[in-house]
């Protein structure tokens, strides 16, 4: 029998070879880290190096609810196993790591990577892969826009952040507003978030400096925005960086008010500073993770002490709440395990509520959430709202 799409001389068997041909890699593609036990997830992060902490607080809090959900059975009789590769916050890295994950383990799912620059190596590989790619720990706008149907961000984005911190900036009378970031795709991806919000309000950014991912050297960048003078300076950049520019700024006697966005690692960042970080804020895209009274959180604290961890923090959180988000999908999905199936279930996710924190996902969004709270460093190290 010929089928009305394709040529007329294409027929019963000819046909019926000819799809087998084209789709079978697909299939054997769908079914890949999936077993009758198991469904096997792959991830590249910073374990060593500069930014390590972020790296392993993500993993930390997936691998506590993975493991919590694995206790109980897993899901459809599946324990969810997590495989880590370092990668030292270097795309040079991620990308061999992203590669090796899909094309030698044969992962289900990339889930829960740390970074921009980094998201930004993987993203040729896992699209051409068709792999789904779920949780990232960043708030990059070239993992929303434009719209790759294999991306799941569960996070608010950096655009929703610099629009917040802007406007309580801009509420306060502030308009000098300086922005010391990273020079690669992360720094500039929250450099175009200030700008955006600054333009909205008819204003400009008045000076911007640099650094360089993975070092410390903000000489220079200290020195041209403390010559502005400016009454805030929006930070886009990593821990270890961010607190050498703000303790040279403050020695070179600048009263400005310092705001970081959330990859900053927020706890690692108050270390860093000891009492330099009082007053400094920073934007949160996850439940405060010592507000109990939030169903997510008191479970999050729970599931972290049986677990023998003992510190609280927004990254551990974050890989926490993607762990617990991934893992509806996964129920959703059913016992019938691919990818294309797991896609469609993470689509039916409209307002889910995964304790008191809302995830949304939908056929042509795939954005989770734009919840963004502020917080600032208080005395001891300890976060306030």
């Amino acid at each position: 029998r010929c089928l009305s799409d394709w040529s007329s001389d294409v027929c019963s068997s000819d046909l019926y070879l000819l799809s087998l041909a084209l789709i079978a890699p697909g299939l054997s593609s769908a079914q890949s880290g999936v077993t009758a036990n198991t469904v096997l997830l792959g991830q590249s992060v910073a374990l060593t190096g500069p930014a390590a902490a972020l790296g392993i607080e993500m993993r930390t809090g997936a691998k506590v609810y993975f493991d919590y959900v694995n206790s109980r059975g897993g899901i459809h009789g599946r324990k969810i196993e997590l495989r880590t590769l370092d990668d030292g916050y270097e795309p040079s890295r991620t990308a061999p790591n992203t590669k090796k994950l899909i094309e030698e383990d044969g992962v289900f799912v990339l889930f829960g990577y740390v970074g921009t620059p980094t998201a930004a190596a993987a993203l040729p590989i896992f699209t051409q892969a068709r792999v789904p790619f779920f949780g990232a720990f960043t708030g990059a706008e070239l993992l929303r826009d434009p719209f790759n149907a294999y991306i799941f961000n569960v996070r608010a984005s950096y655009y929703d952040e610099t629009e917040r911190i802007v406007e309580q900036l801009v509420s306060t009378g502030a308009k000098n507003i300086a922005v010391f970031y990273q020079n690669d795709a992360y720094g500039q991806a929250g450099l175009k978030g200030v700008e955006r919000a600054m333009t909205k309000r008819n204003l400009k950014i008045s000076v911007t400096g640099t650094v360089e991912r993975n070092t410390i050297d903000v000489a220079a960048a200290t020195k041209a925005i403390h010559a502005a003078q400016p009454d805030a300076v929006v930070m886009i950049s990593a821990y270890k960086s961010c607190g050498e520019f703000i303790r040279q700024m403050k020695k070179a006697g600048s009263a400005a008010q310092f705001y970081n966005v959330s990859f900053v690692g927020s706890k690692s960042l108050a270390d860093d500073l000891g009492k330099d970080g009082v007053g400094v804020a920073i934007s949160q895209v996850m439940p405060f993770p010592w507000a109990a009274s939030v169903p997510v959180v008191k479970e999050y604290q729970q599931l972290m002490l049986k677990a023998g961890q003992k510190d609280f923090t927004f990254s551990t959180i974050e890989g926490y709440v993607a762990a617990k988000v991934f893992v509806e999908g996964l129920r959703r999905a059913g016992k019938d395990l691919n990818r294309e199936k797991f896609i469609a279930a993470l689509e039916t996710m409209g307002d889910v509520d995964v304790g008191g924190y809302f995830v949304s996902f939908s056929p042509k969004n795939h954005n989770g959430s734009k919840f963004v709270d502020l917080t600032i460093i208080g005395r001891d190290g300890k976060f306030l709202r």
